[in-house]
């Protein structure tokens, strides 16, 4: 006679499949009531004080000046205005300190691997000097005993069009005029068109085994796109301006300030010690195979580096380097220690006048959250480009 079997079935709470999502679900239960409770707590603090949570004080006028400013300011504009300017100032920072921290970093990197001793020793010590030092006391360095320290404006330095003092630097810049619009316009067709020609003739060449010359006919649409707008407009594509020392300011030119360049220098120096240790492991990384295979197909050194060996570091090398760009955004807050009016120091300075210091600090967090989520998303597209395809 056959037994009747019964399925046991196993209670939730000791599901192993269950049991993980509910701690998540309770985790975020959590971390709301948390939340609710700060966010609660500090609108009763602010209430006690008489001061209601919101940024329509944004509106109100911030007079206040601010040295240097990407767009037009006066103290007559709003805090929001203000704000702008700040944050343009941050950007300003971090586009160009990323931009030279990585050609700086890059080139140390590949020297420190270098076959000739003093250059490998030279970026050695740079490496373990500038790292091992606080970026703060860089910044301090560069601003108090370097450029406070050079001659005042009347008598400053220069060597040719470019001029240095303890007010900044002043070097030869760039003015529009009315041809410009025409220039960008032709020149980007003229790199469109390029592209396209460049990769239709190599394709071409590759199946046909003939020479095409892609890159002589690409960069003759260049050139032909250069001639065509200087034919029309009659001028080049922007008008040169070169400073002058009038009284105690430059005149004409572009002014780089004290503050501006000692945060720009100790931060492009600081970070590119570490992207410089990011590139050589990234070149150390590579298999011994591909070094050897490129030596004896007789390619030298450096063109092996450039063509064999960096193409394959540089999958190893974007995600460390994502985050270097990270702390350096992050770190560009410390320009507040020399008086530089980025968007840190401009938002010390509302709170101070408004005393919406909730507020503030709210604005600070969201904007340095969207440059490093706004870069952490760039440098993913471009890791994406780069990795190794499967079959």
């Amino acid at each position: 006679m056959a037994k009747n079997t019964s399925t046991v079935t196993t209670p939730f709470w000791r599901n192993k499949k269950i049991i993980p999502i509910l701690l998540q679900i309770l985790f975020t239960i959590v971390v709301f009531i948390a939340g609710y409770y700060f966010v609660t707590n500090a609108i009763a603090g602010l209430n006690q004080m008489g001061m209601k949570l919101g940024f329509d004080f944004l509106k109100n006028t911030a007079s206040f000046s601010i040295s240097e400013a990407l767009i037009e300011y006066a103290p007559t504009d709003t805090y929001g205005r203000a704000l702008l300017v700040g944050l343009l100032n941050t950007l300003r920072v971090a586009f160009f300190g990323i931009i030279f921290a990585s050609i700086i970093g890059v080139v140390i990197g590949v020297s420190r691997l270098s076959n000739n001793w003093l250059l490998s020793k030279l970026a050695t010590v740079y490496i373990e000097v500038f790292r091992n030092t606080p970026l703060l006391v860089q910044i301090f360095i560069w601003y108090f005993a370097v450029f406070l320290t050079l001659p005042r404006i009347e008598e400053a330095v220069n060597f040719g069009p470019f001029y240095f003092s303890n007010r900044g630097a002043a070097i030869p810049w760039f003015e529009t005029h009315g041809g410009s619009l025409l220039w960008i316009v032709l020149t980007i067709a003229g790199v469109v068109f390029s592209v396209i020609t460049y990769k239709y003739l190599m394709k071409k060449e590759v199946l046909s085994g003939k020479r095409n010359y892609p890159v002589i006919f690409s960069l003759s649409l260049i050139f032909i796109s250069f001639l065509v707008a200087f034919s029309i407009s009659g001028a080049g594509p922007v008008n040169i301006t070169t400073p002058v020392v009038e009284g105690k300011a430059y005149v004409g030119g572009y002014t780089i300030s004290e503050t501006f360049a000692a945060i720009l220098v100790a931060l492009v120096i600081y970070t590119s010690t570490f992207i410089a240790e990011i590139v050589r492991a990234g070149i150390m990384g590579v298999p011994k195979g591909q070094v050897e295979a490129a030596k004896a197909l007789g390619f030298k050194n450096s063109t092996a580096l450039r063509l064999v060996i960096f193409p394959q570091a540089i999958r190893i090398i974007i995600p460390p380097l994502t985050s270097q760009y990270l702390n350096l955004i992050k770190n560009s807050s410390l320009a507040i220690a020399v008086g530089y009016q980025d968007i840190v120091s401009v938002s010390y300075t509302t709170m101070n006048q408004t005393g919406r210091a909730v507020e503030g600090v709210v604005i600070m967090i969201i904007v340095y959250l969207t440059f490093s989520i706004v870069t952490s998303l760039f440098m993913n597209f471009f890791n994406k480009k780069f990795q190794l395809v499967e079959r």
